[in-house]
Parts: structure tokens; C-alpha cells; sequence
């Protein structure tokens, strides 16, 4: 047993002062005790926070981060094949490189837990692996030593485009058909069975790169095997996207999903970006997290999600980094409110009469939409969760004389960053005064991959 000491601390009901937080072996909470003594507990010097689960990541992009800044680079669809391009000298070395500096920057940032939306499966050429799953398993690998929660969505990519339009030279190390996908994610369920920290889900890439059936396929395969893994899908991300479905199906994408996939509080629909009024209603109504990624978004181009309208529909919602061009869970959750306030040209519009707060309305939304998302017990500070605990500097300048949900506006509004001291995941403190231990280590060979990867 582990015992925790924070001097303030946000609970579910809202903050509490002198909160020791009891941790078993595995990690878990066994008890919250407000208004408690610090006898034998590890004292966390600031207020405390859940941490923040990122819903939504592509690992190996932190390593082409600014490498389509320049003019030429073009939309979505051009930034789309320079990735494709990037892939080219990616090995499984270099992913586990790249993942492990990610995983401790997040965690320095306050992510303590990931969905890794994983797609690259195979080796260059296109050929499998000898081990069908050794480019998870480093993923798997590259989580562990950061020490952050991991859940990873093994990812469906069947065909090329809408209509059966087969994979593309650039796609070939993600392609596989349902069976195939089903297996590396049985594979890797049985081999971590008894890990707490790892969640295996699925993720059928997009209703492009999967057809109907292949989509049915595999939803119900995972489901036959664990009955409420999680399952992600990108949806409605850009324009021209939208359009092809119409062309295709007769419907918009979200439309679509909701009218003819059995959504519901399992799914996570990534970006859902261009919705109608009537797809964001029923969108909400579905019970499933929208996954928004507001630096992701803005650096290609995607649009604005309809926050205002979705918030009113009592819709759920998280935050993730995506390609990793920010890896701040501050700065996530600051732009999907300036997002909004630029296009209204209006303030304060995530926050309600009942929500006056809009650091509060957005963090805790974003914690709770974020764990079901994720399909893990974390996002919040009590008995039967994990131990995510993230722990703010008190004499950062922006928190000063702060205190309650004043602290939670200064720290997503005022902060420029995430003031972070200490950082706990399942009950093990894995930032320490802002340093990771095997930070070092880490950027030297992530270092050491970016040689090869821009060569």
C-alpha cells in the first residue's frame, strides 16, 4: 500500500483540502480521505488534478512535426502523401524511439494515459513482419518505459477509398483485411492479459478505407472477445471526405455511422468535424465520445467542431494530440474554446449557467469523455480508478493566489503551458520536479532515429 498527500485536490464532487489517497500494488485507489493527516503519505506539493487521458494519437508523427510547414505542402490530402513519404525508412526501432520521447513528453505535459491509433503494421515494402504484431509490440514497448497508460487501437485499413477503390503504393503498410486485424488484436489481448496499464481496442481507420462489410466484420469480431472494447473511427475530418460519402452512399459520414454501424458508448468518433445540426444532435444522443483535436485540426486545415450545439445536446467529448505538432493538453483544451470565440467573434462559450467556469466545464469534460473513450478507470480521483494523479507547480506565476476552479481558468487560459511538477500513474511517480528519469536516454535515441528517418 501507497499512501499520496495533496494539500488540494479536484474530486469528482468538486475540490477538496488535506486529501490523502490510498494506492493498492495494481495501482489502484483504495481510499480518498479528505480533511486527513499526512502521516506516512508521499506529499504532493501542489493541487492535484486527474490526469488527462489523450484519446487520440499516431506516435511515429512526432517525428515529421514541422516537416510540411512550407509553401507547396498544399492541403490535407498533399500533407497526407508527404507522410506516406515519411514512412519510407520507419522501422520498428525507429517507432519505438519515437513513441518513447512522445510517451514522456505527454507525461511531462500531463497526459497519463494514450490511445494510439495504430496503423503501420508492416514492414516498407509492404510485407509482413515475421511477427505480425512487432510494430505494437513496440509501441506496447515504448509505453512501458515512459511508465504512461496505453490504450492501443490496432487499425482496420482495407481499401484505398470509398467504393472499394483499392490500397495506394503509400498505404501498403497499413493494409489488412478484417481476419487478419481481428488476429493481431486477439494476439495482443492474450499476451497482456493481466496488465493494467494496457487496453487492446480496435479502429476501423475510416469509412473510406473500410467497406460496410469489413467495417460489421470486425466490430463484431472484437466484440466476440471482449464485449466492450473500446472502438475508434475518423469521421468527417475534412470537406472533401464528406462529399465523397455523399457521392457514395447518399449520406454524410456521421449520418451514415449512426444510421447504419451500432454506435453507442463504446465508439469514439475522431474529429466529426462537418456535421448538420441534426448529425450533431444525434451524435450526442448516441452516447458515444466525440475526439477532438484542436492543434491537429487547426495545422491541417480540418475546420471547427460544433462545440456550442454539442455541449447543449448533453454530447461527450475528449481531447487527443493526433500528429503530435502539440503535445500539450493545455493548449488542447485552450483552442477548442478560442476556436469557437474567433469564429462567433463572442467570449466565453463553452461555459453554462450551471457550468459558470470554462477551464472547469472543459477539463472535466474532456477527463470523463476521455476515460470512457479510452476504456480504462481513470479521469477522476476515486476508489476502484487508477492513480493518475498530475500535480501543479502552486508558485507558477499563473496559479498565484489561485484556488478552486479560478485555478482551472488561469492554468488553461493564463499558464502559456502546463506548470506540471510531478506526475503519478498507477500509484508510480514518473515525473519528478518536471524530469522524467529515463529522459535522457530517451532523446538520445529518439536522436538517433531522426538521423535516419531525414535522411
Amino acid at each position: 500500500m501507497t499512501a499520496y498527500f495533496a494539500p488540494t485536490a479536484l474530486l469528482p464532487d468538486g475540490w477538496a483540502d488535506a486529501v490523502r489517497i490510498e494506492v493498492d500494488a495494481l495501482g489502484q485507489i483504495t481510499a480518498v480521505t479528505p480533511k486527513a493527516e499526512s502521516r506516512n503519505a508521499s506529499l504532493l506539493s501542489g493541487p492535484v488534478l486527474p490526469g488527462m487521458p489523450n484519446l487520440h494519437s499516431h506516435a511515429f508523427q512526432r517525428a515529421m512535426a514541422g516537416w510540411a510547414e512550407r509553401a507547396g505542402s498544399g492541403d490535407f490530402w498533399a500533407w497526407r502523401d508527404t507522410m506516406y513519404r515519411f514512412l519510407a525508412k520507419l522501422g520498428p526501432d525507429e517507432m519505438e524511439a519515437v513513441a518513447t520521447q512522445l510517451y514522456i513528453e505527454m507525461l511531462k505535459a500531463g497526459y497519463t494515459a494514450v490511445g494510439e491509433f495504430h496503423y503501420v503494421h508492416h514492414a516498407q515494402d509492404g510485407s509482413p513482419y515475421d511477427a505480425p504484431t512487432e510494430m505494437s509490440n513496440r509501441v506496447i514497448a515504448a509505453a512501458a518505459k515512459a511508465g504512461i497508460g496505453l490504450t492501443l487501437l490496432p487499425v482496420l485499413y482495407a481499401q484505398g477509398g470509398f467504393d472499394g477503390v483499392p490500397t495506394g503504393d503509400g498505404q501498403r503498410r497499413f493494409a489488412n483485411d478484417p481476419d487478419t486485424l481481428l488476429s493481431i488484436a486477439s494476439i495482443l489481448r492474450r499476451a497482456h492479459t493481466d496488465d493494467p496499464q494496457l487496453r487492446i481496442g480496435i479502429a476501423p481507420h475510416s469509412l473510406r478505407a473500410v467497406s460496410p462489410e469489413a467495417l460489421a466484420a470486425v466490430v463484431a469480431g472484437v466484440q466476440a472477445e471482449d464485449e466492450m472494447a473500446p472502438i475508434h473511427i475518423h469521421v468527417a475530418e475534412q470537406t472533401r471526405e464528406v462529399e465523397d460519402c455523399q457521392t457514395w452512399s447518399g449520406m454524410r459520414p456521421v449520418e451514415w455511422l449512426l444510421s447504419e454501424a451500432p454506435v453507442d458508448g463504446r465508439w469514439c468518433l475522431v474529429h466529426a468535424t462537418h456535421m448538420t445540426p441534426e448529425e450533431t444532435r444525434a451524435l450526442a444522443a448516441s452516447d458515444a465520445v466525440a475526439g477532438l483535436c484542436p492543434t491537429t485540426e487547426a495545422n491541417l486545415g480540418d475546420g471547427l467542431f460544433a462545440l456550442p450545439d454539442y455541449l447543449k445536446s448533453g454530447g461527450k467529448l475528449g481531447i487527443g494530440s493526433d500528429s503530435n505538432v502539440s503535445v500539450n493538453p493545455v493548449e488542447e483544451l485552450r483552442w477548442l474554446e478560442y476556436g469557437q470565440r474567433l469564429a462567433r467573434r463572442d467570449r466565453i462559450v463553452a461555459a453554462s449557467d450551471s457550468a459558470p467556469s470554462t477551464g472547469a466545464r472543459l477539463l472535466n469534460a474532456t477527463l470523463a469523455g476521455g476515460a470512457q473513450a479510452l476504456g480504462r478507470p481513470i479521469g477522476r480521483i476515486e476508489t476502484g480508478h487508477r492513480a493518475d494523479l498530475v500535480v501543479l507547480d502552486a508558485e507558477h506565476p499563473a496559479l498565484i493566489e489561485r484556488s478552486g476552479d479560478g485555478l482551472l481558468d488561469s492554468l488553461v487560459f493564463a499558464s502559456g503551458g502546463s506548470p506540471i511538477s510531478d506526475v503519478v500513474v498507477g500509484g508510480r511517480r514518473v515525473i519528478r520536479d518536471g524530469r522524467h528519469a529515463a529522459e535522457d536516454a530517451a532523446l538520445d535515441a529518439f536522436r538517433h532515429a531522426l538521423r535516419t528517418l531525414s535522411g
